[in-house]
């Protein structure tokens, strides 16, 4: 495609060049030294000079890239120590690997490139002696790929993409990376655009996901490149796809957890819990991180591993330190505490309470980020499950008091806090659920789970858990009583139980 752009450019400036000499012919300054016909000769040839993209054009191309490969393989085998003799034929090769450049303009025609078995003549040469050919190999892959090209091409995308994987694609893409060097800038790009690739894979075919991390040693290239202290662009890349990787796979994530990646994660994340990412793409990197280090969280195996490496005690650090990552450990210790009783005692353990509900009061740190009213709910609504988490792990003893004693402060706070919370998305849900209602028939068509999924998406959820820390509070009763300091104060925590903790608003869930 790129290459059909660059003549049809190269055919708009023959043109442009083409008026404004005529332009200047017709202004009375012809001095015999234009001749419009050699430029209208000219314009031709490089108008015929494109071909149409068709099955013959992909049958001239293919033939003509065949025979160069099989040229060139000749060439180093009939002159091996010699590299002289076989220079002009690698040229030839890596052009006739640019010309395939232009099949990107054609996704329909990916098919008929599989029948041809040019797939696995393409594929052999990641693994050419000379690492340009194989640099060129990837570029063209990235190009054939590309998310662009393949949007509304569904079909011949799969074809490709199963194409690639069959002939063993992922495992030669991944063994290329060992030999590129990311202090030379064609070696970056190609590394770049072996990722990219990867990445196109996937989105065409998820179950790739788990094939390159079963198949392939990529988990634990992307590992050795998150740790590395200094900013990059490829650290930023690596961690995208790291994240990609971990995000519907539980394979992925156990098989990540098993070769120390929890650590490797949270040692990433240390180095910003008490400065700021210096650039927007850094701190894209950050959120990158984070995203993996939750996905990890997933499976009970790695909620563990975070234990032992620290990382309940980690995010309360980065919470305190108030930067850029306050929010984004939050959610991490969300996940680590999810039906999780252990790390929800640590957290009680370390003191994370005081850090915890301070947030939960609405004392969060600003910046130009958390302004954003989508942030602050999502924080709250993080809090919320943070705190109910903390309800449904920790049972009975002297930390379940410590943690009642906290909506007991300052004359029973957070419980007004908690009501306001549930009134406000009691009517949010409310009024999501009368919009659902009114729809036409044929304007929306939903089943009962679609509905009930709406209702989520508007904060049924986030309601539902505000509503299991008043039950919890509710039948904590007489501990609340215990806890009051004076008679009034006593009176007042039952008062707000009974009078305010009611689940009425369950009535058209």
């Amino acid at each position: 495609m790129e290459q059909v752009k660059h003549r049809n450019n190269n055919n708009n400036a023959t043109k442009r060049k083409r008026e404004e000499n005529e332009s200047h012919f017709e202004n009375g300054n012809n001095n015999n030294n234009i001749d419009l016909s050699l430029l209208e000769a000219l314009e031709k040839s490089s108008h015929s000079s494109v071909e149409v993209l068709d099955l013959r054009t992909l049958k001239k191309l293919v033939l003509s890239f065949e025979r160069r490969l099989r040229d060139n393989i000749e060439a180093r085998l009939k002159y091996p120590d010699q590299p002289e003799k076989f220079a002009d034929s690698e040229i030839e090769l890596h052009e006739e690997i640019e010309k395939l450049k232009i099949l990107a303009g054609g996704p329909e025609l990916y098919p008929e490139l599989v029948n041809l078995n040019t797939i696995p003549s393409i594929l052999g040469l990641l693994s050419h002696e000379n690492s340009d050919i194989a640099m060129d190999v990837v570029g063209l892959l990235q190009d054939l790929t590309d998310e662009d090209v393949l949007e509304d091409n569904d079909e011949p995308a799969r074809v490709l993409v199963d194409s690639l994987v069959e002939n063993n694609a992922l495992d030669l893409l991944v063994q290329n990376l060992s030999r590129l060097s990311e202090n030379e800038q064609d070696e970056m790009t190609a590394v770049y655009n072996t990722l990219a690739t990867i990445e196109n894979m996937i989105e065409v075919k998820p179950s790739v996901a788990e094939l390159v991390c079963e198949r392939t040693k990529l988990l634990r290239w992307l590992l050795g490149k998150i740790k590395v202290r200094e900013f990059d662009s490829i650290k930023q890349y690596a961690s995208e796809i790291l994240a990609i990787l971990l995000q519907n796979s539980s394979a992925n994530q156990n098989r990540l957890g098993q070769m120390n990646g929890v650590d490797v994660v949270l040692q990433a994340v240390a180095l910003y819990k008490s400065r700021d990412p210096k650039s927007e793409d850094e701190e894209e990197m950050v959120e990158n991180l984070f995203d993996c280090l939750c996905c990890l969280l997933m499976p009970v195996e790695n909620k563990e591993r975070f234990m032992k490496a620290e990382g309940v005690e980690l995010m309360i650090i980065i919470m305190k330190q108030k930067k850029l990552a306050y929010g984004s450990a939050i959610r991490a210790i969300d996940f680590a505490m999810t039906k999780y009783p252990p790390a929800c005692e640590r957290f009680v353990d370390v003191l994370g309470l005081k850090t915890v509900f301070a947030a939960f009061m609405g004392k969060i740190p600003v910046s130009k980020k958390n302004k954003k009213e989508s942030y602050q709910e999502e924080l709250e609504e993080r809090l919320i499950s943070l705190i109910a988490s903390l309800f449904g792990g920790i049972l009975r003893g002297s930390r379940r008091e410590r943690l009642l004693s906290k909506f007991v402060e300052n004359e029973c706070e957070k419980i007004d806090r908690l009501m306001e919370l549930y009134v406000r998305y009691s009517d949010r849900v409310k009024a999501a659920s009368e919009r659902l209602n009114n729809l036409e028939f044929d304007e929306l068509e939903m089943d009962e789970e679609e509905r009930y999924n709406r209702k989520l998406e508007s904060g049924l959820y986030t309601l539902q858990l505000i509503a299991v820390i008043l039950g919890y509070l509710w039948s904590s009763e007489n501990i609340m009583i215990t806890l009051g300091t004076s008679t009034d104060q006593k009176k007042r925590n039952v008062h707000k139980l009974r009078s305010k903790s009611s689940l009425q608003h369950y009535e058209y869930m």
